[in-house]
């Protein structure tokens, strides 16, 4: 595939990016909600029409369920609009320059290894941590021997051109599925 647009909304930073013959060109940092107004801009500035798009890659957690479930449905209306394929890929696996950390709420953290830990008892020591929790959790994580880059690091934010690297096979928008690691919050009453 030469055009793609790639996005992962489920970190406190959502990215989004244009990716053609395999360089980026163009990336966006933004809220979850605003991912297609970013596409868009991006689309209009490297002069890209969406009919020229031929695929789509989007993270599918772990992180927020709310935001990894406006990810997975913009994936879903764009690629049944546009008739292209999809490939969904792990949040982990869209970040760059050390072991990828995701602040999960409730004093849990997403991270390869146990996906789903307290930060206290990750076992850190010598390694580089990236993402939204490696900054929420730096005294501790630092304590244990870690590094963690200055909060406005670039590589506390998932990657586009990441993303599009790690995609797999490229099917129907709807055998793209989410990477939930617990219940959401909210429940139907009865």
């Amino acid at each position: 595939m030469q055009t793609i647009f790639a996005f992962d909304t489920a970190t406190t930073t959502a990215v989004c990016g244009l990716v053609r013959n395999g360089e980026l060109v163009g990336e966006r940092f933004v809220e979850a909600r605003s991912v297609l107004a970013a596409a868009d801009e991006l689309m209009r500035e490297a002069g890209i029409s969406p009919a020229e798009l031929e695929g789509l890659v989007v993270g599918t957690g772990p992180g927020s369920f709310t935001s990894i479930r406006i990810g997975l449905a913009t994936a879903r209306g764009l690629a049944l609009g546009l008739d292209i394929p999809v490939a969904g890929v792990s949040t982990l696996l869209a970040f760059t320059g050390g072991r990828p950390v995701i602040d999960a709420r409730r004093g849990e953290v997403f991270t390869s290894g146990p996906l789903l830990e307290r930060p206290e008892r990750l076992h850190v020591d010598g390694e580089r941590l990236v993402g939204d929790g490696a900054v929420r959790y730096r005294d501790l994580f630092e304590a244990a021997g870690a590094e963690v880059p200055a909060d406005d690091h670039p590589d506390h934010r998932p990657s586009a051109l990441r993303l599009v690297e790690q995609a797999g096979a490229y099917d129907d928008a709807e055998a793209v599925e989410p990477l939930y690691l617990r219940s959401p919050d909210a429940v139907p009453g009865r």
